[in-house]
């Protein structure tokens, strides 16, 4: 087993020199910052201005990671609550909400996934029979990256047991780190396991997502929907990253000797199916099935995946034991959680009303048609990830805001948030994502490769957002 869980990796904070300029930098902004908006002679209702000091604190701390997102997001609720600003059950409303307990759930889903080593059988699979030359071993990665999305959705622990397989091919390959082999390996699956997470409702940065779209939007949106509308732009996107990564670093030699007997051997390790994979696979794929089918039954997405965690935790079922829900980071719950319910807390101050104005007052005159507000929308998120750091605080900080403006301006809150949340995928710095500091810690890219891979992915995938919204999108309801 290469991981532990998928619930139990280090959380992007962890993976930040906590002495760093940047945090202590931010550990006093995340100190003045709300002071002075707090004692600040701003024109606004005093119940707004302490929740901009709050909020103020919040984002400063998330951008800057000053400290854990989670404790973070505590600190700002219990502050919210003990300095009057709103009640208990606003100030903790996302707590109640279901989002952070989708996100649970889908951590235990992932467990299931890795302590079972169903996600190594299926890489294995795919890559056996996909092919061992270069270009086929490739494709099997990005091809793996995207099915284990369904059954790990966490980008960083895929990315944990992508690389592990990674490391073993470049060893039976006989390649140093710095070959143009190991390079793309290690760039494409770290890039392609942060971007699926944006195509497919997976990890918590596009499940808190959806959760605020829901609660601050008004609407609500469905998982097989969400799906539905971005496949197209996932099978692009395979096959974009693999023809990009061929082309930026082609491969020393591109029939690489040893990688069929290598992988035959893993999977002889492995042996065949125990009881706890086919029961684990089941499992699964009941509860991908039931995703995908929710147009049908209506089944919210967190019943889903939390009954399925659960049943796998039952004594007798076999799949997980009490000792796996011990060790589950429930952190990013938290900061699931506590990211819905700032969002909460502005809706209740008029918060929301307020900064919606300032922010989009810029870019409002220019979204006259529905191309040119994809454009605006779409650039200003990537632009605005590059100063709201990683993608959960920007989309955590932000969603709340295209959702107010959407309501304001009578455009679709779930037009808007879908596009939104998606360009949270293009990124070109490490910084901007967990997932791409745990690929980059590897050591098998450097900081330049992922800034051309990404600057040229983040075009591709703004004209394949085009093409769905112009063309795609209104046959399936949403425009």
């Amino acid at each position: 087993m290469v991981a532990a869980d998928a619930g139990a990796l280090p959380s992007p904070a962890s993976l930040e020199n906590p002495n760093s300029c940047l945090v202590i930098i931010g550990q006093i902004l995340s100190v003045l910052v709300p002071l002075i908006i707090w004692f600040a002679p701003l024109p606004l209702e005093l119940e707004t201005k302490h929740c901009f000091a709050i909020v103020g604190f919040m984002i400063v701390a998330w951008i800057t990671r000053a400290m854990e997102f989670a404790l973070t997001g505590l600190i700002g609720c219990f502050l919210f609550w003990a300095l009057g600003i709103v009640r208990f059950p606003v100030a903790f409303s996302g707590f109640a909400n279901d989002t952070p307990w989708f996100l649970f759930g889908a951590l235990l889903l992932g467990t299931v996934a890795t302590r079972s080593s169903i996600a190594r059988r299926l890489a294995y699979f795919v890559m056996l029979r996909v092919g061992v030359t270069y270009p086929r071993i490739l494709l099997s990665l990005i091809v793996t990256d995207f099915l284990l999305t369904f059954i790990v959705p966490a980008g960083a622990a895929r990315v944990v047991i992508m690389a592990s397989i990674a490391i073993g091919l470049v060893e039976a390959f006989n390649l140093p780190p710095g070959s143009n082999v190991a390079r793309g390996m290690f760039l494409v699956l770290t890039y392609t396991a942060n971007i699926f997470d944006k195509m497919i409702i997976a990890g918590a940065a596009s499940i808190a997502a959806r959760g605020l779209i829901e609660k601050v939007g008004g609407v609500t949106l469905l998982w097989s929907y969400w799906f539905i509308a971005f496949l197209p732009c996932s099978i692009v996107t395979v096959l974009a990253a693999w023809w990009l990564t061929l082309k930026l670093y082609p491969p020393e030699n591109v029939a690489l000797a040893g990688g069929r007997d290598y992988l035959r051997a893993e999977m002889r390790n492995l042996g065949t199916l125990s009881p706890l994979e086919k029961r684990a696979a089941v499992l699964m794929a009941a509860a991908i099935l039931l995703w995908l089918t929710d147009f049908l039954h209506h089944i919210s997405p967190a019943v889903i995946a939390m009954g399925a965690g659960l049943f796998a935790l039952l004594p007798r079922v076999g799949v997980l034991e009490i000792e796996d829900l011990r060790r589950l980071n429930y952190l990013p719950v938290f900061f699931v959680a506590a990211a819905v319910s700032m969002g909460a807390v502005l809706e209740a101050t008029n918060g929301l009303h307020v900064l919606t104005g300032s922010v989009f007052a810029f870019v409002q005159p220019f979204m006259t048609n529905i191309i040119m507000t994809t454009i605006v929308m779409y650039w200003t998120a990537v632009v605005s990830h590059f100063f709201l750091a990683s993608e959960i605080s920007m989309l955590g900080a932000t969603i709340p805001l295209v959702m107010e403006f959407a309501k304001t301006d009578g455009l679709n809150p779930l037009l808007l948030g879908m596009i939104w949340t998606f360009a949270a995928g293009g990124k070109l710095f490490v910084y901007q994502s967990g997932v791409l500091i745990v690929g980059y810690s590897y050591g098998y890219f450097a900081a330049r490769d992922l800034l051309y891979m990404g600057a040229l992915l983040t075009v591709i995938e703004f004209v394949m957002l085009l093409l769905l919204v112009t063309f795609y999108w209104p046959l399936i309801g949403l425009h």
